[in-house]
């Protein structure tokens, strides 16, 4: 069964999802008061603002990390502009909302941020498990 935790501070809410991590830990360098991997919990949700806590979220490469607002009329978590990003040495991350229809013809919604598998040695096709840093992928 999947691990996912949710942490709110009354504005928003974030929602970890363990299942989805590839331990890029972009949200500890880039938001360390927040996101502090070793600590339990490990999302200290009142440590920073709203707005600082969710452009740390946007910025999760595999969308083990997201955010809704809590207020029932404030939609500001649905909508993304699509944007694509290679990283180097590892996945493309597509930011926005997706329907991803995957080759056994069932399909889901993804949103925020996606990281697809470049390197082809992930478990978890399409998407990134992370297993482009034990192949030494380059590219």
């Amino acid at each position: 069964m999947a691990k996912i935790k949710e942490y709110s501070n009354g504005e928003t809410t974030v929602v970890w999802e363990a299942e989805k991590c590839i331990h890029s830990a972009i949200c500890a360098k880039g938001l360390p008061e927040v996101f502090k991997p070793r600590d339990r919990p490990w999302v200290k949700i009142d440590a920073a603002s709203t707005e600082r806590i969710i452009n740390q979220v946007k910025q999760c490469p595999s969308g083990a990390l997201r955010y809704y607002m809590n207020a029932e009329d404030d939609q500001s978590a649905e909508t993304l502009d699509a944007k694509v990003e290679v990283l180097e040495n590892g996945p493309l991350l597509v930011y926005g909302t997706l329907k991803v229809t995957h080759k056994d013809g069932t399909s889901e919604t993804k949103n925020k941020t996606t990281a697809f598998c470049r390197c082809g040695s992930s478990n978890n096709k399409p998407y990134c498990d992370g297993a482009h840093v034990t192949a030494s992928f380059v590219g």
